[in-house]
């Protein structure tokens, strides 16, 4: 017999989706397709581009994103400074890429992409990442400014995290032709 969901987390479910509903639809989409990268779920390329550039940018992405297992597999258990660099260089170099992309323009966009593609236990290492990410060069002056302004005061000092696995994992919906559906 089939388990069932308790209510707390159909309700948490439900507000992971309202979250996501929240985004731009670039952003959304930008969501989707990083899971999809990421995850491994479809094939990205033929899902997500619709021109050369866009198509580059998956690519890039796709190499970037071999990172991930390695990320995954270096999560440190505490804040043993010895364990903190070869887990942040990756993080950073990854949250870097996908922020250079322009289509994450805030931490909850950032927070909720990240959480899915690493798992909750990353959680209370995204501030830092998402800050020294979003203050690095290669980003216009105006996107960092934006960024860096996104991070709430709670979010940045946290005294500690949900380590709740996320349950809403958004993906390609297909458009249906309403003018082809019975009334």
């Amino acid at each position: 017999m089939a388990a069932r969901a308790k209510p707390a987390e159909g309700a948490m479910t439900l507000a992971e989706m309202k979250e996501f509903a929240g985004f731009a639809a670039a952003t959304q989409r930008y969501v989707r397709r990083s899971l999809d990268v990421g995850l491994e779920r479809d094939d990205a390329l033929s899902r997500w581009s619709r021109d050369v550039v866009e198509a580059a940018s998956i690519r890039a992405q796709a190499r970037i994103y071999e990172r991930l297992a390695d990320i995954r597999a270096m999560l440190p258990n505490d804040s043993d400074l010895n364990t903190i660099e070869p887990f942040m260089a990756p993080l950073v170099t990854l949250s870097a890429f996908d922020l250079g992309q322009g289509r994450l323009t805030s931490f909850s966009a950032y927070r909720f992409l990240y959480e899915r593609l690493l798992g909750a236990e990353v959680r209370p290492w995204l501030p830092a990442a998402f800050c020294s990410a979003s203050a690095l060069p290669h980003l216009h002056p105006d996107l960092r400014r934006k960024l860096l302004q996104s991070i709430s005061e709670a979010a940045a000092t946290a005294s500690g995290w949900s380590n709740r696995q996320p349950s809403f994992f958004p993906q390609w919906v297909e458009k249906i032709d309403t003018n082809a559906l019975p009334n």
